[in-house]
């Protein structure tokens, strides 16, 4: 057959391929369903733009102090709506996901408030941001502390821990929404939900922000439509659709995100300075085709699990359960296993493919990390990509995909990767 020709022509064995379109052909369901949600997020989307009068001259760009930037106000007033909050704040100056999520947490925190976490630990990125790894200019540093509740083992909230640790100082809530760099499951919109009331229930007036990287655009609510004061990401994710070069978002309360434009910028300045530098088009387009860009991760995630898991390889979120981010670990077993994954991943990319992909020392994590990512994007993580820490359980954690035949492709990739080396038994 034609099409499983140009798989071989591309690395993908004959039964690989075969393996590959059994477990397909079961996913039919799975699809219909992500495809309703994109179709739901894309109508969302386009009321957001066409309220906003969103038109030509919005892409104008802008240099130097950026005044008067109507192109960036009219952006981050489309992305209030598609959140439903009273303000956002939508900048190319937001380097990374970590950026954003320092500023809104700097901003809202003064010294001797207490940050608070009731979902474990948090991504490893944040560790010296928080001072649980020492750093220079991290919040203990200035004066903030900080508490956790850890999950239960069964993944669930201890609420009474929770309850426990929250005090007079305890000024903010920080909940993760995705596993970041461990096995636990994703929270679902309507748990974080359950547990923004909780809090704000125990501490009337406590402020609660969510770290929505790798979630947005996968259900048909966002954690701002429960309750969550601030919600945070980066456009090198879901929300950028693939076409933002660069970019964070704040989206919440307009006394937060007031706060967080002061932090960004200065004092008494806020949200008035900051050029866009030519990058609304595609700021703009690249939130149009986010819903779609997501479900093609999704279906990719959805068809990692159910490939893997027959094979004996423990995966969260498992084969069968529902989704919450675009986010699929899978735990191998071994270092070995875990390059090998990588290098399938690195020789389905469209850029880089010819690469090695090798454990390195990245800064801001205590382990080496391996990470395979051939993106038009440095460290696009909507693109194909998958990384993980050299550490047990020595997990991997696969994401992204423009397309979902694109993420199909290194799904097969790294599974043929991992049958060469005599890791993976079909």
């Amino acid at each position: 057959m034609e099409l499983e020709s140009m798989y071989q022509t591309l690395g993908v064995s004959r039964p690989v391929y075969e393996y590959g379109e059994a477990v397909l052909a079961s996913l039919r369901q799975r699809f219909d369903a992500v495809d309703r949600t994109a179709e739901y997020n894309q109508a969302k989307v386009l009321a957001a733009m066409q309220k906003n009068r969103v038109n030509a001259t919005h892409f104008a760009a802008t240099t130097g102090y950026g005044y008067d930037d109507e192109g960036r106000d009219n952006l981050e007033r489309v992305y209030a709506d598609v959140f439903h909050t009273e303000a956002a704040l939508v900048r190319p100056q937001i380097t990374c996901g970590t950026h954003a999520l320092t500023v809104a947490l700097s901003a809202n925190l003064l010294p001797g408030d207490e940050l608070l976490s009731p979902v474990g630990a948090p991504y490893d990125t944040l560790e010296e941001v928080i001072g649980i790894r020492e750093s220079k200019c991290s919040l203990r540093e200035y004066g903030v502390t900080y508490a956790q509740a850890d999950l239960r083992p069964d993944g669930s909230f201890d609420f009474d821990a929770i309850r426990s640790k929250i005090n007079d100082r305890t000024k903010l809530v920080t909940i993760q929404r995705s596993k970041g760099y461990a096995t636990r499951p994703t929270l679902s919109v309507g748990q974080i939900g359950e547990l923004i009331a909780f809090c704000k229930s125990v501490k009337p007036g406590i402020n609660v922000m969510v770290d929505n990287c790798y979630g947005e655009f996968v259900e048909t609510v966002e954690p701002s439509d429960l309750g969550a004061d601030m919600v945070v990401g980066s456009l090198i994710k879901n929300p950028g659709g693939g076409l933002a070069p660069i970019g964070g978002y704040i989206c919440g309360t307009r006394a937060c995100v007031e706060r967080c434009a002061y932090r960004l910028s200065a004092p008494g300045l806020g949200q008035e300075v900051g050029a866009n530098l030519g990058l609304m088009p595609a700021f703009y387009q690249g939130l149009f085709l986010a819903p779609t860009v997501t479900a093609g991760a999704l279906k990719g995630a959805i068809f990692a699990a159910n490939l893997y898991e027959p094979l004996g390889f423990a995966c969260v979120p498992g084969a069968g359960e529902d989704r919450h981010d675009i986010i699929q670990a899978v735990t191998l077993g071994s270092p070995e296993g875990m390059v090998a994954f990588c290098k399938g991943i690195q020789a389905a990319a469209p850029v880089d493919s010819y690469v090695t992909p090798e454990p390195w020392a990245m800064p801001g994590y205590d382990s080496d990390v391996i990470m395979a990512a051939g993106a038009f994007v440095q460290g696009s993580s909507i693109e194909l990509s998958a990384d993980g820490p050299i550490r047990p359980p020595y997990a991997v954690y696969f994401q992204g995909g423009l397309t979902w035949y694109h993420a199909k492709l290194g799904i097969l990739m790294s599974l043929q990767k991992l049958v060469d080396a005599g890791l993976a038994r079909l």
